[in-house]
């Protein structure tokens, strides 16, 4: 399928199929109905904040899974769950069967602006979603079964992925900033962002496909405000991130600037509790580095010693074409911690945070990375320690210029983390731009991408000899003797198509040296 295929579906459902289709762990076991007959479901719907001040209280949906055996007697946990971009609330007990038959109540809830949920999307944002996360976490407090640790503080766990991990950093933040701690006990966020704008727009940058389907998918519900709606859809025609810099436009960086982990961490706030990090390692809209950031910033030193990261292949993922990248599926980590998929391990993570059982967890405060050749590479930090340098690196010049692959290093070498290029930039054109990414392959005519992801530099101005510091994308990959690692140079990308330079040039850089992350240096 390609980029434009994707875009073809029906509006409701482009996104959901490019962030589910290629998640090792969205697909559900088949189960009996026996099994999920012992689950006591109960739905409902609480009011939250008005959408404007003195307006009418906007209702949240969401539906309650009561395990069998959970009484005022023998209380058990719970776990909050909800739905990705253009998703809803799950109302089937066997989704969670394996939460409710390992003893945890699960509360599924439609997000503001989704399902049967009134108001609009404003995309995670604390004086929205965040106030009706808090509001169904005191609903949660009121349960007469479910555990709880101490007045309005039930014993409290989270899931769900990309959007579905949004909800889980506004509430964990919203309740540290209202209640001084986060009263979630511990979560299991996945393919989630930790800065929304560098997700969508790294460097002011679009990354086209995304943007418009997000917009897409937001249509059928009119889930979005009409103004966001029509500032994303601006965004991807313009290649400008509309940033309220021209007469009448919209402000996409004010408007996502308190939507995500970055903005409590700017404020001083840190997570102090255990979280089970599953992040796309082939993402191309929420990347590697977005869930990185997140482990290193999120959550304190001592929370990240009861913590782990996990990269699997998958995720957002749109086929790259130019530069041409892989379509890799799984999850070797999680099999290697826990038999099993990332919810097998979050099941585990579980009943040591949650039910605090003695049960031994291997890989708590590491950096767990799968590789393209679906191998699990663990390390304690993704910095580089080792540089190459690669010489004078330049892009053809024009929209219909080809990637250009630059040997870094050859095989036999082990790199898992952030690398990082460092070179004199020369670009004379106006608003240049380039996109550079790490490959692999035997010569430079197979070279292709490690995982999906170029990230660009952008001039706005013409520039000679200036020192860059360029961030590539966050890999792991082994790179066996006989193929060597080449650092792309690429005037285009299809993930953010048409966003090449607004004015034709090549973008060289002079004295590369590229920093990459060495595993066993």
């Amino acid at each position: 399928m390609t980029p434009r295929s994707l875009l073809a579906l029906p509006l409701g459902s482009a996104l959901l199929a490019a962030s589910l289709a290629a998640v090792p762990t969205s697909a559900a076991p088949a189960v009996a109905p026996a099994a999920a007959a012992k689950v006591t479901v109960t739905d409902g719907c609480l009011k939250s904040a008005p959408e404007t001040k003195g307006g009418t209280p906007v209702k949240i949906c969401y539906s309650i899974f009561r395990p069998a055996g959970a009484t005022a007697a023998k209380r058990v946990p719970m776990v909050m769950h909800s739905h990705g971009w253009g998703g809803s609330r799950t109302t089937d007990a066997a989704e969670f069967t394996e939460l409710t038959s390992a003893g945890y109540g699960v509360l599924s809830f439609d997000q503001r602006g989704w399902g049967e949920s009134g108001g609009k999307a404003h995309v995670e944002n604390p004086a929205y979603e965040g106030r009706d996360v808090r509001a169904l976490v005191a609903l949660i407090s009121r349960l007469t079964w479910v555990q709880q640790d101490a007045k309005g503080d039930p014993r409290l766990g989270a899931i769900g992925g990309s959007y579905g991990g949004g909800y889980q950093f506004v509430g964990a933040f919203e309740e540290l900033r209202v209640k001084g701690k986060p009263v979630f006990d511990a979560l299991a966020p996945e393919i989630t962002w930790h800065d929304l704008s560098q997700s969508l727009a790294p460097e002011g940058v679009v990354r086209t496909e995304w943007a418009l389907a997000l917009s897409a998918a937001s249509v059928p519900a009119q889930a979005l405000p009409n103004n966001i709606y029509k500032a994303l859809v601006e965004g991807s025609a313009t290649g400008q991130w509309p940033d309220g810099s021209t007469p009448g436009s919209e402000n996409l960086v004010k408007f996502f600037e308190k939507n995500g982990p970055k903005w409590h961490v700017d404020h001083g706030r840190k997570l102090d509790i255990p979280v089970l990090f599953g992040q796309g390692t082939t993402d191309s809209l929420f990347p590697l580095q977005q869930g990185l950031a997140n482990w290193q910033k999120a959550i304190t030193k001592r929370a990240r010693k009861q913590s782990m990261f996990i990269g699997y292949n998958g995720g957002h993922v749109l086929p790259s074409v130019l530069p041409q990248g892989v379509n890799v599926t799984s999850d070797p980590c999680s099999k290697r911690l826990a038999g099993g998929d990332f919810r097998d391990l979050t099941v585990k993570f579980f009943d040591a945070n949650l039910k605090r059982e003695p049960i031994e967890m291997r890989g708590l405060g590491k950096i767990h990375l799968a590789t393209p050749t679906s191998t699990c590479t663990t390390v304690s930090s993704v910095a580089p320690n080792t540089t190459y340098a690669v010489g004078t690196v330049a892009t053809t010049a024009g929209p219909a210029g080809a990637p250009v692959p630059y040997p870094v290093v050859e095989g036999p070498i082990r790199i898992a983390g952030s690398p990082y290029l460092t070179g004199s930039v020369t670009a004379l054109g106006t608003d240049n731009r380039a996109f550079y990414g790490l490959a692999i392959g035997t010569t430079p005519l197979d070279a292709h991408l490690i995982q999906n992801n170029v990230l660009p530099i952008r001039e706005v101005d013409p520039v000679t000899g200036v020192v860059r510091r360029i961030v590539l994308p966050s890999v792991a990959v082994n790179v066996p003797a006989g193929q060597t690692l080449y650092l792309i140079a690429s005037p285009v990308s299809d993930t953010f198509a048409t966003m090449g330079s607004r004015t034709p040039g090549a973008v060289v850089i002079d004295d590369t040296v590229v920093s990459l992350p060495v595993v066993g240096r």
